[in-house]
């Protein structure tokens, strides 16, 4: 088996969260293929600025409804190897962390939702706060930051005094971690990246969100569950063929004669326990062995 097999064959069978971490691997190793090839082309840095131009969600509302599918594919995109790193540890480690407690299902809701949540946040702050006006024709938001934060957040509301152990700290309940991720994007709102602070906040708001409605009973998940199934179900080839059997004449027939078959041989077998097996006639007898030495018919 090849590399590439070995690949496929763990994303076939392994879980969400293995899945969400191979589709960020792939469309940044996508990214930088994309990359070098310009540069052999002497194209220079050509290929980050089309991926960021058609892949990362604009924060300018004309910008996006010209890609509004960028709300989904920024939440993929990443163009630093220390961005996408941070990024797929953070979401291995709650990642395991979310399916002790809640299902596959939950986790790809949650970070799908959480990714839309800081997208719609980054989108708003950025139109809305008079700070952002002259950057907002050219602000563009990417990373999976704002979906994994939302399963951080998610999980750690969840089972606020789970605790882990930190390298260096020692152990470290949840609802800590939880909270100096908060705050720490808050004060950095003011710094060199504000779009992707603001929009770190809008997957932890809709974390926290998703678990205030789960303990009511409401798992705000299933629509884009649903959605994502049946986007699914249009690239599984072929379809399944329902077999039906239908009992024939014959099938009715047969059963028929086995039955009347049956209440002839117990018959004969309650006039041995009471009087005997000579007690049979010849035809009795001639019956008996027939059935005895008979093979069965494959049902």
């Amino acid at each position: 088996m090849t590399i590439i097999d070995e690949i496929k064959d763990s994303f076939k069978r392994g879980t969400v969260l293995t899945r969400l971490i191979y589709v960020n691997l792939a469309v940044f190793v996508g990214v930088k293929l994309i990359e070098v090839l310009l540069f052999l082309f002497s194209a220079g840095g050509a290929g980050s600025f089309f991926a960021i131009n058609w892949l990362a969600v604009p924060a300018d509302i004309s910008g996006l409804l010209t890609r509004p599918w960028t709300v989904f594919t920024y939440m993929f995109l990443h163009v630093g190897f220390l961005h996408i790193l941070f990024n797929i540890l953070w979401l291995y480690w709650f990642g395991r962390i979310f399916l002790e407690y809640l299902d596959e299902k939950k986790l790809l809701g949650v970070y799908i939702l959480g990714g839309f949540a800081g997208a719609a946040l980054y989108i708003l702050s950025f139109n809305l706060f008079p700070a952002f006006s002259q950057i907002v024709p050219v602000s563009r938001a990417l990373g999976a930051s704002a979906a994994v934060l939302a399963v951080v957040i998610s999980i750690s509301v969840y089972v606020p005094n789970y605790t882990i152990h930190l390298m260096f700290i020692g152990p470290v309940r949840l609802k800590y971690i939880a909270a100096f991720m908060i705050i720490l994007d808050v004060i950095s709102i003011a710094g060199n990246n504000p779009g992707g602070h603001i929009a770190h906040l809008g997957g932890a708001l809709f974390g926290w969100f998703f678990i205030r409605q789960y303990r009511t009973g409401k798992d705000i998940t299933k629509g884009i569950n649903i959605f994502v199934n049946r986007v699914s179900s249009w690239f599984k080839s072929g379809r399944k063929l329902k077999v039906e059997y239908k009992k024939t004449t014959s099938d009715y027939d047969y059963n028929k004669q086995k039955s009347a078959r049956q209440e002839v041989i117990n018959d004969i077998l309650d006039k041995i326990s009471k009087s005997g097996y000579d007690s049979l006639s010849r035809e009795e007898k001639e019956i008996l062995f027939r059935v005895s030495n008979k093979p069965g018919r494959d049902t």
